[in-house]
């Protein structure tokens, strides 16, 4: 891993997408996309046929999810449509069966926390670097703000393994099931904006660009001067970290001093 004390002055991409103006919160355009290509596909089928019908449906998906800000996202809206067609082609099960997985999906993961990051987990290495720029005292806490399935948590452990890792993740089910993954760490269910961070020598973040701004300023808000913010993959636009790791494979990871 390599350390740059400073970012350039070139603005990232993630900072240029935080500038711009809000566009419907995640999932919305990918479910409006879908929607807008069914009933377009349920019109023009008696007219054109099943064939034709299917691809003009899938461009219209397809088009509105250009607008989305990331490829990743645009890729989704535009092969769900058609996938969600071919798996349904020919089945047999009734079609309320395909409630569950969404039911399951809405059970893990409230609709409320699409508004934080989606479930991303750190990689294992991620954080290895960290101790050799921000050294801790045994018994420090440490906090991953939203540690989902408990990957951030392992990680923290990991390079911190004398401090008291802490993780607050919204949904109970990944609480629980991180709460049993996870048995080195103190797991509780809450709100991470909710949740108070003093006392906190460091917060981990694998969040998203579009909170990064909302995150340093409850740091500042809460935390001591002198304690660290880090997070993965996203940095704090218009904010000079006090250090940069890059690994050789991964995110950049973004570290901020306090104060």
């Amino acid at each position: 891993m390599t350390m740059h004390p400073t970012p350039d002055a070139t603005v990232s991409p993630l900072a240029e997408e935080s500038a711009r103006p809000s566009r419907l919160r995640w999932p919305l355009p990918a479910l409006l996309a879908w929607a807008a290509a069914w009933l377009l596909y349920t019109q023009l089928q008696p007219l054109i046929g099943p064939d034709a019908a299917l691809i003009v449906a899938t461009l219209l998906a397809a088009a509105i999810g250009w607008r989305s800000a990331r490829p990743w996202r645009r890729a989704i809206v535009a092969a769900g449509f058609p996938l969600a067609m071919a798996l349904a082609d020919g089945a047999t099960v009734p079609a309320w069966l395909w409630l569950v997985p969404l039911g399951v999906l809405a059970l893990a993961y409230p609709a409320r926390t699409w508004g934080d990051a989606p479930l991303f987990p750190t990689p294992p290495g991620a954080l290895d670097a960290l101790p050799g720029v921000v050294p801790l005292p045994p018994q420090a806490r440490v906090l991953d703000a939203g540690c989902g399935l408990g990957h951030g948590l392992r990680a923290l452990y990991r390079a911190y393994p004398q401090a008291r890792i802490e993780g607050i993740e919204w949904s109970w089910p990944l609480r629980w099931w991180t709460g049993l993954r996870c048995r080195f760490a103190h797991v509780r269910r809450g709100d991470l904006w909710l949740d108070r961070w003093d006392g906190l020598a460091m917060v981990y973040l694998f969040q998203r660009p579009e909170t990064m701004e909302r995150l340093m300023a409850k740091a500042e808000a809460e935390m001591a001067p002198g304690t660290w913010l880090v997070s993965l993959a996203f940095e704090v636009p218009g904010r000079a970290p006090h250090t940069v790791l890059h690994a050789a494979e991964g995110p950049p990871l973004w570290v901020y001093r306090i104060g």
